[in-house]
């Protein structure tokens, strides 16, 4: 008898709200694109352990976006490592890759600070990448600095000092999981918490509450549970609304056209350089690996195409 292989679970993003309270929140299971992304690099363990829980962190607030675009969350380092990225778009499809540099010496047990703020220089952004800009429409993009000793921490502090959001996060990586919780006080306006009418004092008696409920939350228990496990256990005296889960996915946004249009912004001079010198450009994808690799012939084409230049950024430059 033969017996076929169960396919693995999707990963899941569960959305959740306090019924008649002002707390929302959302559990993550991102482990089958965080393995998409190891797939492509070879990082050092305290490194990918950062660039996980980035990877959760860029979902769960991606997910609460009402925005036709891309969140793109940047860690600029003055560390061992330079840059962590983090691309989520606004059907939870993902990409990360993270640049260290090139005589980086790091210990097995370096946290956040001692890889990324080591002269307390570091930077963490957030930009908002429209998809549908109108002419001469820029990305929004806060960068404030890198204050706390993990992502969650830094993350916490961004949305409080830039967007005024109660927010708490609980995230855990290993080689082989990335998962993680948001929970985030809903706005109080005038007797109301958004559409939720509650008193000011009974807001934030029930957001204390869920703070506490979510800080008893352990790593092991985080990485291993399945979702609907961790709200029973967590939330089982409280009344909750679940909403349909959605799947977070890999996937790299690169393509040879995009490249080519990369190449026509470099201009013709810069581009013929190059040709003089290696007989070929060859351009590679940071976040997914694909290599792109151009002749003369190649080339040529390009700069005699009448078709328009796109505005992209580079897949290696640190912004995106």
């Amino acid at each position: 008898m033969s017996v076929t292989p169960m396919s693995p679970s999707p990963d899941t993003l569960q959305k959740f709200i306090f019924d008649n309270a002002a707390v929302r929140g959302e559990f993550i299971d991102i482990s089958a694109t965080w393995r998409e992304v190891l797939s492509r690099h070879h990082y050092p363990a305290p490194v990918k352990r950062v660039l996980g829980d980035m990877v959760a962190a860029a979902a769960l607030l991606s997910a609460n976006l009402k925005f036709n675009g891309s969140i793109v969350m940047q860690i600029h380092g003055d560390g061992p490592v330079r840059l962590l990225v983090v691309e989520c778009d606004a059907e939870l499809r993902l990409r990360a890759t993270a640049k260290l540099a090139p005589d980086a010496a790091i210990a097995d047990d370096a946290g956040l600070t001692a890889l990324l703020n080591a002269s307390g220089k570091g930077r963490f952004a957030i930009t908002l990448d429209p998809a549908d800009k109108v002419p001469g429409q820029q990305p929004y993009q806060g960068i404030v600095p890198l204050d706390g000793g993990d992502v969650a921490t830094v993350i916490e502090n961004y949305m409080l000092r830039s967007e005024q959001l109660d927010t708490k996060l609980w995230l855990a990586t290993s080689d082989d999981a990335a998962r993680g919780l948001l929970l985030q006080k809903l706005p109080y306006h005038g007797g109301k918490a958004e559409a939720v009418p509650l008193s000011q004092e009974d807001a934030l008696e029930t957001w204390n509450r869920a703070v506490i409920l979510g800080s008893t939350l352990k790593r092991e228990e985080l990485l291993e549970a399945p979702i609907d496990v961790l709200m029973q256990r967590l939330f089982w005296e409280e009344t909750i609304r679940v909403f349909d889960p959605v799947h977070p996915t890999f996937h790299c946004s690169c393509t040879r056209e995009k490249v080519g249009n990369m190449l026509k912004m470099l201009g013709r001079e810069e581009v013929d350089g190059v040709l003089a010198e290696l007989d070929f450009v060859g351009v590679h994808c940071d976040f997914c690996g694909q290599h792109y690799q151009y002749d003369k012939v190649d080339c040529a084409q390009l700069f005699t195409s009448d078709a328009p230049v796109e505005v992209l950024i580079p897949a290696g430059e640190a912004k995106h």
